[in-house]
């Protein structure tokens, strides 16, 4: 069986290095790759007046994959502000849509991050490792890349051939 996979990317460029990143990953294994940045996600709300944003909707078409892969670039040691809020909205599955939320159980989940240079912090990736771990979902791995000139550089290259290789075939 093969299964199936997603990009979701949270970067505030929608053709930056970090979308750069998420194409050569798509090639790889022809995940889709869905960009936040035209998504109307708003922050979480405890009275889930968020209803009728794209939030749901997008997560509706999320738990039919076996593999989630997000993709952030390193913004102040942390991931984007755009991913931040997507990870916020969660709790909506936890909360006020359960139904969903109990779907994202036994997914897989992986990161690409992109930053100026191979200098991640070791932080980076363990927000995505214990969100991954209360949602029951199983962390694959990460990727992190950068680019020389205009290209991923050789190292990023592989850092991302290294966790497609984590996906089942």
């Amino acid at each position: 069986m093969i299964e199936k996979g997603i990009i979701i990317h949270g970067s505030g460029r929608s053709h930056g290095n970090t979308m750069k990143a998420c194409q050569f990953f798509s090639k790889l294994n022809d995940f889709p790759i869905i960009d936040l940045q035209y998504k109307n996600i708003g922050h979480f709300d405890y009275d889930f007046k968020n209803d009728d944003d794209d939030f749901i909707p997008l997560i509706e078409s999320i738990i039919s994959m076996d593999y989630i892969i997000f993709a952030s670039p390193v913004y102040w040691y942390s991931m984007s502000g755009r991913m931040k809020i997507f990870f916020d909205r969660i709790t909506d599955l936890l909360n006020h849509r359960g139904d969903l939320g109990q779907q994202l159980k036994g997914k897989k989940m992986g990161v690409i991050s992109c930053s100026s240079q191979d200098d991640r912090n070791s932080g980076f990736i363990e927000a995505f490792q214990l969100s991954a771990s209360y949602l029951h979902m199983s962390f694959i791995g990460d990727a992190h890349t950068w680019l020389d000139g205009n290209s991923l550089s050789a190292k990023a290259q592989e850092h991302l051939r290294q966790l497609n290789q984590k996906i089942a075939r």
